[in-house]
């Protein structure tokens, strides 16, 4: 969808790396490497964006890295496209309101890394009937068109998992 209003499929990937997790910094090698593209063709959309004011950078040694700009005007709608493209947020918000007690959602895995693999994992604390997540991720992945990973974990699970696994997670949803 995001394909149809941007023709470079590199910056449709470098908003979707950086926008649906913008505490994320990458280096133009490790980008290129990630995308399977030249380090010119990325280049040339780390510098169109970064000129947009999208993307910030920072020297650190002899690597550029690049992130989000969060404090520009449009990283709130961006970022909402971006989810919306993913569907990370149909996901969220249909799923929460019919579990029960839920404490938070948590996206980890390839999206919280900003990649979009066309599976989404999720993690979802508190006390979840696990039979009703299952059918609602069954609806949810017909709307959205993409696989989801489910589990359900009490706090101190998901604690322990994010002490021993080392990978980023992003809070999607909170009670509180």
């Amino acid at each position: 969808m995001l394909d149809a209003l941007i023709t470079s499929k590199t910056r449709v990937r470098l908003l979707v790396k950086f926008f649906l997790n913008p505490t994320m910094k990458s280096y133009l090698r490790e980008l290129a490497s990630e995308f399977e593209e030249s380090t010119n063709s990325v280049r040339l959309e780390l510098n169109r964006l970064k000129e947009a004011g999208l993307l910030e950078s920072e020297a650190k040694g002899n690597l550029v890295m690049y992130n989000a700009k969060t404090t520009h005007p449009l990283f709130p709608e961006i970022k909402s496209i971006v989810s919306k493209i993913t569907g990370i947020d149909s996901i969220i918000e249909s799923v929460i309101q019919r579990l029960g007690s839920v404490e938070h959602a948590y996206l980890i895995g390839d999206y919280a890394k900003g990649k979009d693999s066309g599976i989404i994992d999720v993690v979802v604390t508190g006390k979840i009937d696990k039979k009703i997540l299952q059918e609602l991720i069954e609806k949810a992945e017909d709307l959205i068109a993409r696989k989801i990973r489910a589990v359900s974990m009490t706090s101190d699970e998901f604690d322990r998992y994010t002490k021993k696994q080392k990978e980023p997670f992003l809070l999607l949803w909170s009670k509180e």
